[in-house]
């Protein structure tokens, strides 16, 4: 009996918006700001997301040519080979549970004094419970975990959009209390800022790693895909632009979106959106749980087999995947400090942009899969994009970090057995 497919075209783009809007937007406009003061920042966050616009439509292009869980894993596997499309979606997987441990412990962090849970013993309870509960919802099935981060991505959003409602108000009924500075921009200012902003719009990527399971997938995903960075786009612009008029120092700001509310909508608004930041961590949570197992599934779906991690239950589940991510997220949220666990997380994704890029441009000029070698040229500026922002943005902790994941997971295909 074939596998229904539950996830609609709405759900698919709060998956994206989901995955986009994390806790990185209500802390990104200070750091970019210290970098590109006044509207400056504001220009980096229209120029980066427009930047990343030939990226979503290289996702986009092949998500709807592709319809099986996986994304940049099945795109590698068709264009360079099973090796490649191991490595990619090795390197995808270890960022993503390291990632999804970091944002548990600090959510936990942040929540657990409120619940009475004081010291590092009552955070790393809570932090396991967190990680069970949400293990139990996405085993659940894809239906359930798709009603849960569309519901999570409308609640993180209500804050946000409050908070530009306030702003457009004050700004329609006459001259801003306090005029934003004029543009700071330098030819060099770009890249450092440029980092720190891509990183607050990754997530689109996320969309076609759920196209087995999505009604219509040859047109929901592209639609989820872009739709979900150009609606980040203009929210983040409208945020930052919030941000730099209201607060003169925003580049010392800890909580600048926050801040902002204040001025705009008063102290009410203010811990609205605070309190935003925590719904918007367990939204991610949610997310990364429902995708982070896929990866670990794809790569076991080739033509070598490992541990039957491809297995999928009728509800859409990986399950022996999700079981071994619940396990590892498990161990590492209660490891103590997980500051550093995110040093993967930008070159694993710029692999993926950049392995996309090429798996279109290699597919385009084979003119496989209904691709022509016009397609090919979404390649070029995604790949100008990685290739300079791993060039100037990138440290040397994090390739190093990287270069320990690609051994592991050598060691682990040369664990897998070929499939019978």
């Amino acid at each position: 009996m074939a596998q229904e497919r539950t996830v609609g075209p709405l759900q698919l783009l709060a998956l994206g918006v989901n995955g986009i809007v994390g806790v990185g937007i209500f802390f990104a406009p200070a750091e970019v700001a210290a970098r590109t003061p006044g509207l400056g920042a504001v220009l980096a966050f229209a120029v980066t997301g427009l930047a990343l616009v030939p990226v979503a439509l290289a996702f986009a292009v092949l998500g709807r040519r592709f319809d099986a869980d996986g994304g940049p894993v099945v795109f590698a596997r068709a264009a360079f080979g099973e090796r490649v499309a191991f490595l990619v979606g090795w390197v995808a997987y270890v960022s993503a549970f390291l990632s999804t441990s970091a944002v548990v412990a600090g959510l936990s962090q942040a929540v657990a004094p409120s619940l009475g849970l004081t010291g590092a013993w009552g955070q790393r309870v809570l932090a396991s419970v967190l990680v069970t509960v949400l293990g139990a919802i996405v085993a659940s099935g894809i239906r359930v975990s798709a009603r849960a981060w569309t519901a999570l991505t409308v609640l993180k959003l209500l804050p946000l959009g409050a908070l530009l409602v306030a702003f457009a108000a004050v700004a329609l009924s006459g001259p801003l209390p306090v005029a934003a500075s004029p543009v700071a921009w330098t030819a060099g200012a770009w890249l450092p800022a440029g980092l720190t902003v891509m990183f607050a719009y990754q997530g689109f990527e996320i969309v076609p790693v759920i196209a087995g399971q999505v009604r219509s997938s040859e047109k929901s995903v592209p639609w989820a895909t872009v739709g979900s960075l150009l609606g980040a786009v203009l929210l983040y612009v409208g945020l930052v632009w919030a941000c730099v008029t209201a607060l003169p120092e925003l580049a010392s700001s800890s909580a600048p979106l926050a801040s902002a509310a204040g001025v705009w909508g008063g102290a009410g608004l203010s811990r609205v959106v605070a309190m935003g930041t925590s719904v918007s961590a367990l939204g991610i949570c949610v997310g990364m749980m429902v995708t982070t197992p896929r990866y670990l599934s794809a790569l076991a779906s080739g033509d070598r087999t490992l541990l039957g991690l491809e297995r999928m239950s009728p509800k859409g589940v990986p399950v022996r995947a999700l079981g071994v991510t619940w396990a590892v997220v498990l161990v590492f949220v209660n490891l103590g400090n997980l500051s550093e666990l995110f040093a993967l997380s930008s070159i694993a994704v710029l692999m993926q942009y950049g392995v996309t890029a090429a798996a279109l441009a290699w597919l385009s000029f084979k003119r496989e899969r209904r691709l022509t070698p016009w397609h090919a040229v979404l390649a070029v500026p995604t790949l100008s994009l990685g290739l300079t922002l791993v060039a100037f943005g990138a440290s040397l902790r994090e390739a190093a970090t990287t270069g320990v994941a690609v051994v592991a997971g050598l060691v682990l295909r040369g664990l897998s057995r070929p499939r019978a």
